[in-house]
């Protein structure tokens, strides 16, 4: 016979389980893993500038290196204040968006945003570390018409920016519901 409140009672119940290490290990390293293999893969097996069409006048993997920020912002800086800059805002946007994670008390589609984001800062911070510049290779296009080249990381923060704000205009399931019994 089990005590009272001992092992085997099913109504005691246990804290809640924080999401950081599910998070993390299945949305935050797998983009990072894809993000740094897919750079490496097109800097192996392309010349800088190559450029191979998947379809014809809308979309092609063209090798580049953007020494700037999203969209080549900061590309015309000094190179110190552009590399300062950059590693300044990555590290930051990193721990503040894993301390976001950290805290959050369950699986919501903001925290796997917050996740998505996470995993393209840290691929794009591995790059500027190592290289001193972001290997993109995606380019869509319209003919001539081109948006700017991107890579998997890029599209991560997107994506993951996207849904922050998707959650934040239809509320969503981030918000705590208030008790209807009392």
């Amino acid at each position: 016979m089990l005590p009272e409140g001992g092992a085997g009672n099913d109504s005691v119940e246990s804290p809640p389980r924080r999401p950081f290490l599910f998070l993390f290990g299945a949305v935050t390293i797998p983009i990072i893993i894809l993000d740094q293999a897919t750079k490496l893969f097109v800097q192996a097996h392309m010349a800088l500038y190559e450029s191979i069409a998947l379809i014809p006048n809308y979309l092609d993997i063209t090798y580049t290196l953007n020494p700037g920020a999203a969209f080549s912002m900061l590309a015309d800086a000094p190179p110190w204040v552009r590399k300062a800059f950059l590693l300044t805002m990555a590290c930051a946007a990193i721990i503040v968006l894993g301390v976001l994670i950290v805290r959050a008390d369950r699986i919501s589609i903001t925290s796997v945003a917050f996740a998505m984001v996470l995993g393209g800062a840290a691929g794009n911070l591995i790059d500027r570390a190592i290289r001193g510049r972001v290997i993109d290779f995606m380019r869509a296009h319209y003919y001539d018409l081109n948006y700017p080249v991107f890579n998997v990381a890029d599209s991560a923060i997107s994506i993951g920016v996207v849904l922050i704000i998707l959650a934040s205009f239809f509320g969503g399931d981030d918000e705590p519901k208030p008790d209807q019994a009392g």
